[in-house]
């Protein structure tokens, strides 16, 4: 905006130029009570202009004199579909010294930038402004329309709702489930919420506990197939166990690797989080969110995004919105700030113990544990460590070599690096700021686990896992395991 100007409801216009477009906005302007002035160098144009009691002149937008006709202006509106002649007219404003707030029609990007050069304040190309708008009715017709979809088949269900979460699921897995477990209910049908491996990140846990979510085991479930339908919901992370039943809902932010045939299928990979893409149902069925429903999909998009500093969108932003109001951020704040666990600092002193550096890339061996969701609270912490980038962790339990890695290089996608490096032997993936990997230990040692070989066991994982790691990263490994 020019210096010194300020719109107000008592703010006076100029519409330069009065085709189709100003016609519209002259109309809407004066229906508000506006004071507005209208310059034309079509007469008969102006005619029926007056003739509707609108203040019209007969002038050439183009005529460097223009500048003095909207002297008094605060707001000028240069719409003609003359783009030359908006220039003309910009210039004009400009060079006699007006600091009106300029708003002004262009034809294409080029003249766009031309137009913003020249001093506009605002510059409209109708052609985007069509197309995004075309856009959002469409995207809210398809939502729409699959919420018709959903609905029918929700309704259309006996015997209850499996709802699957991914493996070890995290805040974004558990609060999509959770949501689409409130949807279920306003169709009048059960679901469970079943998962398979641990909940073990402090975090995870206190947000399921505090909110109380009630989640079930998939080993102490009934079989998938004595429910009346299964969905999965934020699914397609590495490691995730295969489902062998029929799958009739499948929602995720992540395209799946393999194909899933499902009855009903809402995949959105522009969005940042599946808890987004719940949050839309949500408001799309018009439903009032509960406060643990609103907290817990307000923490998933919080924690996909990592507080919205990690690839987030415009609709991950109006989903947080909309859920800030109903969700309790005194839970919010007691989830985001759990006690670290005995086990974790343990993780965290062998990680720091068995640090090696190369460069601003950090590897370490956390050595046998018990809590793998420890790795990345690890991985995390040394992140902290002054000039380092990137860190990755690593450790051995149930036969498995669990790793997790984080960076805030951006120049390094840390979830593609991980692929490259492991995904021959194992399963990794990520983010371009997180990633994990977990590859059965016998790839690399052929020996079984047992009390007498583990150290044997985790020098040979230790070499192998570095030595990968680092090459990818496209630094070499040294022999000292302690750099810093």
């Amino acid at each position: 905006m020019s210096a010194g100007v300020t719109i107000s409801s008592m703010s006076t216009y100029a519409i330069l130029g009065c085709g189709s477009v100003g016609h519209a906005v002259a109309e809407e302007l004066a229906e508000e009570g506006k004071s507005v002035l209208i310059l034309d160098k079509d007469e008969s144009r102006v005619e029926a202009l007056r003739d509707q009691d609108l203040n019209a002149q007969t002038t050439d937008i183009a005529d460097p004199a223009v500048a003095e006709v909207v002297t008094d202006r605060d707001v000028v509106l240069i719409l003609s579909s003359d783009v030359e002649a908006n220039k003309a007219a910009v210039s004009a404003i400009r060079e006699s010294g007006g600091e009106q707030f300029i708003v002004v029609r262009a034809s294409d990007p080029v003249s766009e930038d031309e137009l913003s050069e020249l001093g506009a304040d605002v510059v409209i190309n109708p052609s985007e402004v069509i197309a995004d708008s075309a856009l959002r009715s469409l995207e809210s017709g398809e939502l729409e329309y699959k919420a018709r979809q959903l609905a029918e088949l929700l309704e259309g269900t006996n015997d209850g709702l499996a709802i699957l979460t991914h493996d070890n699921p995290d805040p974004d897995s558990i609060a999509s489930a959770v949501a689409l477990q409130a949807i279920a209910s306003e169709h009048n049908l059960e679901s469970d919420i079943l998962y398979d491996g641990e909940i073990g990140h402090q975090e995870n846990r206190a947000f399921v506990n505090l909110l109380g979510i009630e989640l079930v085991r998939l080993a102490d479930a009934p079989p998938l197939s004595e429910y009346g339908a299964v969905a999965l919901v934020d699914h397609m992370k590495s490691s995730e166990p295969e489902v062998t039943a029929e799958i009739d809902i499948f929602i995720d932010h992540f395209e799946p690797g393999e194909d899933i045939d499902a009855a009903f299928m809402d995949v959105r990979p522009n969005v940042s989080s599946t808890s987004t893409i719940l949050t839309k149902y949500i408001q799309e069925f018009d439903l009032s969110p509960s406060e643990a429903v609103a907290t817990a999909l307000l923490y998933g998009i919080r924690s996909e995004t990592l507080d919205f500093k990690r690839e987030t969108t415009p609709a991950d932003l109006t989903a947080a919105a909309y859920l800030y109001p109903f969700a309790n951020h005194d839970t919010l704040e007691q989830v985001e700030s759990p006690s670290m666990s005995a086990e974790t600092l343990d993780v965290l002193a062998e990680a720091i113990q068995n640090r090696e550096v190369q460069g601003s890339h950090l590897v370490s061996n956390a050595g046998f544990i018990r809590d793998r969701d420890a790795l990345g609270q690890a991985a995390q912490h040394l992140l902290k460590l002054e000039g380092i980038t990137t860190t990755a962790v690593f450790g051995i339990a149930d036969d498995n070599i669990y790793l997790s890695a984080r960076s805030k290089d951006i120049r390094m996608n840390i979830g593609k690096v991980l692929q490259d490096a492991f995904e021959d032997i194992g399963d990794a993936g990520g983010h371009s700021t997180q990633g994990s990997v977990e590859i059965p230990l016998g790839i690399f040692t052929g020996i079984e686990t047992n009390e007498d070989n583990r150290g044997t066991l985790l020098k040979l994982t230790e070499e192998a896992v570095r030595r990968k790691l680092f090459e990818a990263m496209g630094v070499e490994s040294s022999e000292s395991s302690n750099g810093s």
